[in-house]
């Protein structure tokens, strides 16, 4: 997931530039099918790239990584999800699962 103040832009780049297609484009949320992986993404400023993981329990995996060391930089519990930060400089967001 990248972030961005400016969508339009990002749309036109990795659509009709790149030639990616739209799989997400929501008022918050955009996504594109990049063949091995889905690339999204949010209004916000620019925090470089953040890999997503999704889980069946975002709280309980919060608490596990919070106990091996990582920092919590943002939480949002109505989505639910979380950004963290290993102990290397990963930064990663925790998402749940939905099926």
């Amino acid at each position: 997931m990248l972030r961005t103040q400016d969508f339009a832009t990002a749309k036109s780049y990795y659509a009709d530039v790149l030639g990616f297609p739209i799989v997400v484009d929501a008022e918050n949320l955009l996504g594109f099918d990049l063949g091995g992986f889905v690339l999204y993404f949010e209004h916000g400023d620019d925090n470089g790239a953040v890999f997503e993981f999704q889980v069946p329990d975002v709280a309980e995996a919060r608490e596990r990584l919070l106990a091996q060391g990582c920092v919590l930089l943002e939480e949002d519990p109505k989505i639910p999800r979380c950004y963290l930060r290993d102990r290397f400089g990963l930064i990663f967001n925790v998402t749940q699962t939905f099926e």
